[in-house]
């Protein structure tokens, strides 16, 4: 699986898709998610990984959502996140549409720097794993963010929310990845 496999090739649509979606709910609601505390971001995460795992699971859903609006949202909540770590919440929306979206692409760039070192070092271990690892450390940064929030955002010898919540959204960009490539087959 090492070599010339470029996975900027596949990341970037994946983002794209992502970012439309964030952009067209930022139209409809402006940044209203400026008030979240950071508590309340990693519960949206949770919901939404859990959803999934019960999904995988179960094998069967109720309600008529697939898994790749809940993986895009992780992707999207997770970014909101990291905002929210760097500016901290506000009582009003402080930030209009054009500095939302320069904040999110900025932290895109520094997840994507990431995902391409780690991709180098692991070799493209990503490839052939299944969707359901992707379900489960999902699952597990964010009780370890969770944990560390109840910590008071302190860490002995941890990686930090911050880069949980990064390993976070590559896993589930990786999950979008194979199901869309599933999808089209």
């Amino acid at each position: 699986m090492s070599g010339n496999y470029d996975i900027k090739k596949q990341f970037e649509p994946v983002l794209a898709v992502c970012r439309v979606l964030f952009e067209k709910k930022l139209k409809d609601y402006g940044a209203s998610w400026r008030v979240m505390r950071q508590k309340s971001i990693t519960d949206q995460i949770f919901i939404k990984i859990k959803r999934i795992r019960s999904l995988e699971i179960k094998k069967c859903c109720k309600i008529n959502e697939n898994v790749e609006d809940d993986l895009i949202a992780i992707v999207n909540y997770g970014i909101i996140g990291l905002i929210q770590l760097e500016m901290r919440f506000s009582d009003i929306i402080d930030i209009n549409h054009e500095e939302a979206l320069s904040l999110y692409d900025k932290h895109i760039v520094e997840i994507q720097k990431l995902m391409i070192a780690k991709n180098h070092d692991y070799d493209n271990a990503w490839i052939v794993m299944r969707i359901s690892s992707y379900t489960d450390f999902i699952f597990t940064k964010i009780l370890r963010i969770k944990q560390i929030e109840n910590n008071k955002e302190k860490t002995l010898v941890s990686e930090g929310i911050n880069t949980n919540y990064m390993d976070i959204i590559n896993y589930a960009v990786f999950g979008l990845i194979k199901l869309m490539c599933k999808n089209k087959k």
